[in-house]
């Protein structure tokens, strides 16, 4: 996903993008075989990613919804998408989750390659991995090159890992009782990514 739409496009219609990185999820574990060491359940054979995400939310670890999605979404999707979550939560996000969540939407509104090292150096020097600073390394390695003057690109599997934590650690702050219940909300706007495919 490019990190700068060009300015001369903005006003131009554009056709609907898919919001998914892979047609199948059989695809998507075969390119980023990263997401087999996070998740027990294994895609069937033709089984589309919607019903693959309907599976993993019915089993036993329904967890797992979420480590999909934020492997399977495109990384500005998913990120999106992990911003919406956090933002279920506010009760568990302290100050400096919500100066992130900030930054963090300011990109996703905006998504040019200088808000994103700006980021990226502000989650790198962060005292702790809270949700919102998680989500805020997703967004350095979200695509292009790690840093202003640094090249070499960022490997595709540390977005979704980070969304991945980001979401899962959000969710392990909530009371017991509770979880269930915005686990359920996360997986619920999860569909929509998989709806627009």
């Amino acid at each position: 996903m490019n990190d700068v739409l060009n300015e001369d496009d903005a006003d131009k219609t554009r056709p609907p993008q898919g919001a998914l990185r892979f047609d199948t999820p059989q695809d998507l574990y075969a390119a980023l075989p990263q997401i087999a060491e996070l998740t027990q359940q294994r895609p069937r054979e033709n089984e589309d990613a919607l019903h693959y995400l309907g599976r993993l939310r019915s089993s036993t670890t329904p967890e797992e919804a979420v480590t999909y999605t934020a492997f399977a979404a495109l990384p500005q999707m998913a990120i999106w998408w992990g911003h919406e979550c956090l933002r279920v939560m506010p009760e568990v996000l302290d100050q400096r989750d919500r100066a992130f969540m900030e930054m963090i939407a300011a990109w996703i509104a905006t998504p040019t390659k200088d808000l994103r090292h700006s980021i990226m150096k502000e989650a790198l020097w962060a005292n702790g991995r809270t949700p919102a600073v998680m989500l805020g390394l997703a967004v350095g390695w979200s695509g292009g090159s790690i840093a202003p003057n640094d090249p070499a690109p960022v490997p595709p599997y540390r977005a979704p890992r980070s969304i991945n934590s980001s979401v899962l650690s959000c969710l392990a702050r909530a009371d017991l009782t509770r979880r269930p219940v915005y686990l359920a909300r996360f997986i619920d706007m999860a569909e929509s990514l998989y709806r627009v495919y």
